[in-house]
């Protein structure tokens, strides 16, 4: 993957990080998105699923012997040994198949999305890093519209999240997204100009 330019794209729930990875995908960008991974691990049969079913129970799983994530989340939301023993499960899984992913990108560039990129080391993965910036009241009022879930389950999610400042002092790039798709698909495409010489610059460089 070394000669792979990669690409981390992240925000705090609410964000538009999809959003704004959807931009990139108009532009044949190919978008490895953690969220999806983290699906992709625990498919029916898969050895990721037997194995957390072997540790959480048979009722973990639908009767379609699909997980049942609902469940599993009420096993671990309150019991931090619980979340524990699960991310020791999920977390390599995830890692390897989305470097895996990474790898087998066939696009001048890759993006890594993630919202946790920061707080899980993932942009150790990565060569630049996009935050995608909104207020917290807007992430807090767009979270809680799109997904139906209460204000203080969000603002939950949000303090387990890294805050607006350390973010954004990480970040290589900032995207603000307090206005109009119109403008963050401009930003993509300004951004893809500069990620598209950084590709090739890489290229040159792997090459020498």
């Amino acid at each position: 993957m070394n000669d792979k330019l990669v690409i981390g794209v992240t925000g705090g729930i609410g964000s538009g990080k999809s959003a704004l990875t959807r931009e990139f995908e108009k532009l044949n960008v190919i978008v490895v998105d953690a969220d999806v991974v983290a699906r992709e691990v625990v498919a029916v049969n898969s050895p990721v699923l037997t194995q957390v079913a072997q540790q959480f129970g048979a009722d973990i799983l639908l009767s379609t012997g699909e997980l049942n994530r609902a469940k599993l989340r009420e096993i671990v939301f309150s019991d931090e040994h619980k979340k524990q023993t699960l991310n020791a499960i999920m977390h390599p899984a995830i890692r390897n198949e989305m470097i895996n992913q990474l790898h087998n990108a066939q696009s001048p560039y890759v993006i890594l999305s993630a919202a946790l990129i920061f707080e899980n080391q993932l942009d150790k993965l990565t060569d630049k890093v996009v935050v995608v910036d909104v207020p917290e009241t807007l992430q807090l009022e767009r979270a809680s519209s799109r997904d139906s879930v209460e204000q203080q389950q969000i603002q939950a999610i949000m303090a387990s999240q890294w805050t607006r400042q350390r973010r954004n002092e990480q970040a290589d790039y900032i995207v603000p997204n307090d206005g109009a798709i119109a403008l963050l698909a401009e930003q993509a495409k300004n951004l893809n100009t500069k990620f598209l010489q950084l590709a090739a610059d890489k290229l040159i460089n792997v090459a020498n």
